[in-house]
């Protein structure tokens, strides 16, 4: 299981990160630009929070899988297992929560700058949360897995 859920976590991670910055760039070019909130702004940030929240979920369980998850987290004096079990976990469920936040205090709000705002300002937060600790020796790991397996298959 463990081997089907890592894969999955790290490819759907690209996939979030990708429609988070979308969404985090959509709400401040809204409040730069002073325009209306439309249904369009509304799916791009339900959508970005769906997805963020799904990730979270998929990390869950890995965590509960991985040896570098539950297993390694009363190693503190390894930095790497200390990122993978402890910080890594921790900052990304602080940044849903802070995207959750953001989403909810948009719904909250009468102004298309203020929606816009809330969401900006919230969906970035969890965007540079989510970046400053990511594993990303373990994901270029992973992508020269990736490119590996579809070279070999090419030749």
């Amino acid at each position: 299981m463990y081997s089907v859920i890592q894969p999955a976590h790290s490819i759907f991670a690209y996939i979030v990160l990708a429609i988070l910055f979308f969404a985090s760039v959509n709400a401040i070019s809204g409040v730069v630009s002073k325009r209306v909130f439309k249904a369009k702004d509304l799916r791009i940030s339900l959508f970005a929070l769906i997805l963020s929240h799904f990730q979270l979920l998929i990390g869950l369980v890995l965590y509960f899988l991985s040896p570098l998850g539950l297993e390694a987290a009363g190693n503190m004096k390894d930095a790497a297992l200390r990122l993978t079990s402890i910080e890594h976990p921790l900052m990304n469920i602080i940044a849903i929560a802070l995207i959750t936040i953001g989403w909810s205090k948009h719904k909250k709000e009468e102004s298309n700058n203020g929606k816009f705002k809330k969401i900006a300002l919230f969906y970035t937060l969890g965007l540079i949360l989510i970046l400053a600790r990511l594993p990303w020796a373990n994901w270029f790991k992973f992508y020269e897995y990736v490119f590996k397996m579809f070279h070999y298959n090419n030749i």
